[in-house]
């Protein structure tokens, strides 16, 4: 019997255009790939172990050429849109009180901060879930396993009574393999206002 929902954000709520920010920024730096030490200073962005100050420092030093504003409408290109139907989803959600609600994602100060000022809605949003954990915040981010069995202990779930929504494959093979429900959704195809529909033999 499912007791907890936990969801990611990106994708499953609010609408990422993944592959057009990867394009974006490596048209904006004359590159064709992220080189190593890009790809371990965005890790470790996401997961607060850098400020946005460093973050930022970090990309001006690399390309001096590009100005403080470039480089944080580069790093902001991924959000787009956050329909409205998904918010009334999580209220209707809340206001039945039939599970616990738990938003697991991982991101950043900067991204959080670009939608808390764009989303008119984020505070609605956020009062949504019983607890909002955000890697930049907790400290790890998906797919490793310390984020998983730090929900679960925090708030002392039995992972065959969660249900874990996420766009990212690694992300739910990590939370199948600890012993959660899984729903990959297909962004591409699938809503989440639907889960009850495709994940009818859960309920």
């Amino acid at each position: 019997m499912i007791k907890t929902l936990i969801f990611d954000f990106g994708d499953v709520f609010i609408n990422l255009d993944k592959q057009g920010a990867m394009n974006n920024a490596l048209r904006l730096f004359g590159m064709e790939d992220f080189e190593d030490d890009m790809i371990s200073t965005n890790m470790s962005y996401e997961i607060g172990g850098i400020s946005t100050t460093e973050f930022i420092r970090f990309y001006k030093n690399k390309f001096s050429y590009l100005s403080e504003e470039q480089i944080i409408e580069a790093w902001n290109y991924i959000i787009k849109d956050f329909p409205i139907h998904r918010l009334e989803f999580a209220k209707t959600l809340k206001k039945n009180n039939n599970y616990k609600l738990i938003l697991l994602s991982n991101t950043n100060e900067m991204h959080i901060d670009f939608i808390k000022k764009n989303i008119s809605f984020y505070d609605d949003f956020k009062e949504c879930f019983d607890k909002f954990y955000l890697s930049h915040e907790i400290h790890v981010r998906k797919p490793k396993t310390d984020i998983y069995n730090f929900v679960l202990s925090k708030n002392g779930l039995h992972p065959n009574e969660c249900l874990f929504v996420d766009d990212t494959k690694d992300n739910t093979d990590t939370a199948y393999n600890l012993g959660l429900h899984i729903w990959n959704i297909d962004e591409t195809k699938e809503d989440i206002v639907n889960l009850f529909e495709i994940k009818k033999e859960l309920f």
